[in-house]
């Protein structure tokens, strides 16, 4: 060919006739796609041609001869341009890209989770440990300065550091927030990859790929296509492709721990929320006194906030007790009734221990009992109320007393009957002196006269003990506990993969598991058992791609 060569045009290339060389490296059913060969061997090609110019005809019809190197490897770049040549992601911008995957990859590390987690269960222990949201005068009592517990520990570091209300301190929900970020980082870039991974369908076109895996056996007069239909009676999820086959199961399996991932976030969510939007409150009530909802209830942290219910009243309509064989209390309920602003009566339920009562988001607890007042008969005047006071006695039983005045008032040194109670089914009585007088049943109506006094015990006026509470986080906690033991169960089934290639009348078969690696083989082994032998000398066409 021959090209002439104008210098002040471009120089233009024209080729008369294209020819294709036939040899051992382009074959007729060459394949145009990319590939790497493991020997790269130049190939050298001698071009002769003749060059015309414009100017000076020195060099006309001398023949020039240039020798084209051609490779399949890409020419390396001279040290000029490895030098102009800017470095991708170098600088300040660089290491700003760079930043977040380090971030990750520092977040999903696992020694730092379990670290995370064990923090956690420590705070909890002390919060159990410690009580919680008490008066400071408390903390100065049991943790002095002068005595400090374990040489070191005074109520300092319980005030200091929140550990009187240890759920929405700070130092726990930081805590809490780290091991939420780690967890949401071990599912961004581990957990969810192995799912991507676990769903591209993989054929292995090599018989020795599929030999390398965990289990591989080799069939020798059976047929792909058999293979599969056992395969597919067995719950696998099976691809044809040509002489190749794939199969899985157990995909939900590879779900599972994201599952788990995202049930602790609940729980923890539902517990942040509860910890620090929730409103809590305690009220002795004596029989037949109200009381409103919002006056208790008091926010426990800086997202607790009030509803319509808060105007709600609450009027005790009865408390009353049961009682075992022996005279002790066995349970004590109360009679409650709830009035909207308009003072109409919206809910009724006697509630008991285990027992609470519901309404708007609030619920109400029966937690403990008192002895409010005593109701008395002097001398057939009245019915009086007797105020009851606890008396502080050793051990945990409850003792109440009250005394009624005899005789001047006024006098410096007043006299009068004692009345000591445990309970509400029974009164005893002492003298002026303090000698035992008897013993009554309120509501009993018998008299008792003691100093010339007549006494009559009418009734025992008992108050109720509630603790009110709102918690928006339980159902988040309620559902994170039940999808946390779902998926913990999902989480132990086996993802397992099968692949296998026809080569003539042979099929290679080769599987792996993530899980019940031991009994993985004998699984396999019955599957391949039910693979029919092939009688006849050829094997039929694969259809290109079946989907099971």
């Amino acid at each position: 060919m021959e090209t002439l060569l104008n210098p002040s045009k471009t120089p233009i290339l024209f080729l008369r006739k294209t020819h294709l060389f036939k040899s051992s490296l382009l074959h007729p059913t060459f394949n145009p796609q990319p590939h790497t060969l493991c020997n790269r061997r130049p190939i050298s090609v001698t071009i002769t041609c003749k060059v015309k110019t414009s100017q000076g005809r020195k060099n006309d019809g001398k023949i020039i001869s240039k020798k084209i190197l051609l490779s399949d490897s890409a020419p390396e770049l001279s040290n000029e341009e490895v030098k102009a040549k800017p470095k991708s992601g170098g600088g300040a911008w660089g290491l700003v890209r760079k930043l977040p995957k380090r971030v990750l990859a520092v977040l999903s590390n696992l020694p730092l989770a379990i670290g995370e987690m064990f923090t956690v269960a420590g705070l909890m222990a002390l919060g159990t440990v410690i009580d919680q949201g008490e008066a400071p005068e408390f903390y100065f009592q049991k943790y002095p300065e002068e005595n400090p517990v374990l040489g070191f520990f005074t109520w300092r570091w319980v005030l200091t550091l929140g550990l009187d209300h240890m759920f929405s301190s700070p130092i726990f929900l930081g805590t809490l927030v780290l091991l939420g970020t780690s967890l949401m980082a071990c599912t961004y870039t581990t957990q969810i990859p192995l799912v991507k991974v676990a769903r591209r369908w993989s054929f292995l076109q090599s018989a020795d790929a599929i030999r390398k895996q965990e289990f591989s056996e080799t069939l020798p007069r059976a047929s792909v296509k058999d293979l599969g239909v056992v395969l597919m009676g067995a719950g696998y999820e099976v691809f044809l492709k040509g002489p190749s086959l794939y199969a899985f199961k157990g995909l939900a399996g590879r779900f599972a721990p994201i599952g788990v991932h995202l049930a602790m976030l609940l729980i923890m969510a539902g517990g942040t929320l509860s910890a620090t939007g929730s409103f809590r409150g305690s009220v002795t009530v004596p029989q037949g006194l109200n009381f409103v909802m919002g006056d208790v209830l008091g926010p426990t942290g800086f997202l607790s906030t009030p509803t319509e219910a808060f105007n709600t009243e609450v009027h005790v309509n009865r408390f009353y007790m049961d009682y075992y064989d022996s005279g002790e209390v066995s349970q004590f309920h109360t009679d409650l009734s709830l009035f909207d602003l308009n003072g109409k009566e919206v809910m009724r339920k006697t509630l008991s221990v285990n027992d609470p009562l519901r309404y708007g988001g609030i619920t109400i607890y029966q937690t403990d009992w008192s002895f409010s007042a005593l109701q008395v008969l002097k001398d057939d005047e009245g019915p009086f109320n007797l105020a009851m006071a606890p008396i502080k006695i050793n051990g945990d039983k409850k003792l109440f007393g009250t005394f009624l005045p005899v005789g001047d008032t006024d006098s410096p040194n007043i006299k009068g009957i004692s009345m000591l109670a445990r309970d509400l089914q029974s009164i005893v009585l002492y003298d002026q002196q303090g000698k035992f007088a008897g013993v009554r049943r309120p509501n009993s109506k018998l008299p008792i006269e003691i100093d010339g006094t007549k006494i009559v015990i009418v009734d025992a006026i008992g108050s109720s003990g509630l603790d009110l509470k709102t918690d928006p986080g339980v159902p988040a906690v309620y559902a994170g506990f039940g999808a946390l033991m779902l998926t913990t169960c999902i989480s132990y089934l086996s993802h397992a993969q099968i692949w296998a290639l026809q080569d003539g009348t042979t099929v290679i078969v080769g599987g792996k598991t993530n899980r019940a690696k031991a009994e993985f083989p004998d699984e396999m082994n019955c599957l391949l058992d039910r693979v029919p032998e092939i009688v006849e000398s050829s094997i039929s066409k694969q259809p290109d791609s079946i989907g099971g």
